[in-house]
C-alpha cells in the first residue's frame, strides 16, 4: 500500500536525484505537497479511505477537490502567482504518479490559478502634474529648454516615450513622426505601425519654440552618392530630440532625465514617461468623460484598454467625496 508520506518521499527524491533540481527548489515543492496533503487530509471521506481512516489519499484526489482548494487558497488571500506556483508543484506531482501507473489522469492539468488584478496605472494628480510640467531646474539654458519641452509633449499630448523619441524637426516621408507647428499637432507613429494625430497644447508649442531655437538647425543633407533615406537614418540631425553630441535621444535617456528631473522638483515619486501619459488619460477623461475621446488620442486599438482609466477616475472621485462630504466617514459597507 503507498502511503501519501511515501508517496511525496519518493517524488521528491526523485526531483532532487533525477531532476537535479536545487536544494531550496526541493524544500518549496515539499512545503507545497505538504499543502497538498493537508488539504486531502481534511476532506470528510469513507471509513477506509486514507490515513486512519480519515481524509483523502492522494491517489483518490480529483479535479473537483483541486478546484476547492483553489478557491479556498484565493479567498484565504493567497496570490494568483502563490498559488499558480503551488498548482505548477502539483502538477509536476501527479504526472509523476500517472508515470509511474499509480494514477490514471492528472487532476490539476487544466486547472489554472485565479487571475491576478490588473494594476490601475500610475498617474499624478493634477497639482503634482502641473507643478512637475512648471518646474524649471537649474540645468543650463540648452539642457533645460529640451527637457522642458519633452515633459510638455508626454503630458500635454499624451505620447509614448518611444513616439516622442521618434519626432523628427521637419516632416518628410522617412520620418517616424513630427511636430506641425501651424496646425498645433504632433503627428507619429504608434503601436502596429499606426499613424494618428494628437493636439500640441498652447504650453507645449511655446516650450517646443525655446527648444527650437536653442537646438538649432537640424535638416538632414545627403552625402555624395546618398538616397534620402539613407541621410535621414544616417544623421541624427533629423531628430528633434538630441544628446549632446547630435544623437537623437533614447527612451532610457528620456527615463533618466525625467526621473533626475523629479527628484529635483521634490516630487514624492520618481515620475518616468508613461506616468505622463497616464496622468494626460486620466485629467483629459476627470473635464471631458469622453472616452471615445482619449481612446483616440492615446492610439488604443481596443476601447477596454482605456477603459482603465475610468477605474482612476472613480478612484478620484471617491478620493473628493472622503474629503468634502459631511458623510463620508461614516463606515462603508456591512450590508
Amino acid at each position: 500500500m503507498h502511503t501519501d508520506s511515501a508517496l511525496i518521499e519518493a517524488y521528491l527524491e526523485h526531483v532532487r536525484v533525477e531532476k537535479r533540481l536545487a536544494a531550496r527548489t526541493v524544500e518549496l515543492y515539499a512545503l507545497d505537497l505538504a499543502k497538498l496533503q493537508n488539504f486531502a487530509a481534511a476532506v470528510a471521506s469513507p471509513a477506509g479511505v486514507g490515513a486512519a481512516g480519515r481524509g483523502l489519499a492522494l491517489l483518490d484526489v480529483k479535479n473537483h477537490h483541486i478546484r476547492r482548494w483553489v478557491a479556498a487558497m484565493h479567498s484565504g488571500g493567497r496570490s494568483g502567482r502563490g498559488i499558480a506556483l503551488i498548482l505548477s508543484g502539483w502538477r509536476g506531482f501527479y504526472a509523476w504518479l500517472g508515470r509511474q501507473g499509480l494514477v490514471t489522469s492528472n487532476p490539476v492539468q487544466d486547472v489554472r490559478s485565479p487571475k491576478a488584478p490588473k494594476p490601475l496605472p500610475k498617474a499624478l494628480g493634477v497639482d503634482d502634474a502641473v507643478q512637475f510640467a512648471d518646474f524649471a531646474s537649474d540645468d543650463d539654458a540648452w539642457l533645460e529648454a529640451r527637457d522642458c519641452a519633452m515633459v510638455e509633449l508626454l503630458y500635454g499630448s499624451g505620447l509614448r516615450v518611444g513616439e516622442l523619441v521618434g519626432l523628427d524637426v521637419v516632416a518628410s516621408a522617412q520620418a517616424k513622426g513630427w511636430i506641425d507647428m501651424q496646425a498645433a499637432e504632433a503627428h507619429v507613429l504608434g503601436k502596429g505601425s499606426k499613424r494618428r494625430s494628437v493636439p500640441v497644447g498652447a504650453t507645449a508649442l511655446r516650450a517646443l519654440e525655446r527648444w527650437l531655437a536653442l537646438r538649432g538647425p537640424g535638416a538632414p543633407v545627403a552625402a555624395p552618392g546618398q538616397t534620402a533615406a539613407q541621410a535621414h537614418s544616417a544623421n541624427a540631425s533629423a531628430a528633434l530630440f538630441q544628446g549632446r553630441y547630435g544623437t537623437r535621444l533614447t527612451a532610457q535617456s528620456v527615463w533618466q532625465r525625467l526621473q533626475r528631473r523629479s527628484l529635483q522638483a521634490g516630487m514624492a515619486t520618481p515620475v518616468h514617461p508613461h506616468m505622463l501619459r497616464h496622468s494626460f488619460a486620466s485629467h483629459v477623461l476627470q473635464s471631458s468623460s469622453d472616452l471615445r475621446g482619449v481612446q483616440e488620442l492615446l492610439g488604443h486599438a481596443n476601447i477596454s484598454t482605456t477603459q482603465v482609466y475610468t477605474r482612476l477616475d472613480f478612484q478620484h472621485l471617491a478620493k473628493a467625496y472622503d474629503a468634502a462630504h459631511p458623510r463620508a466617514k461614516v463606515k462603508r459597507g456591512g450590508g
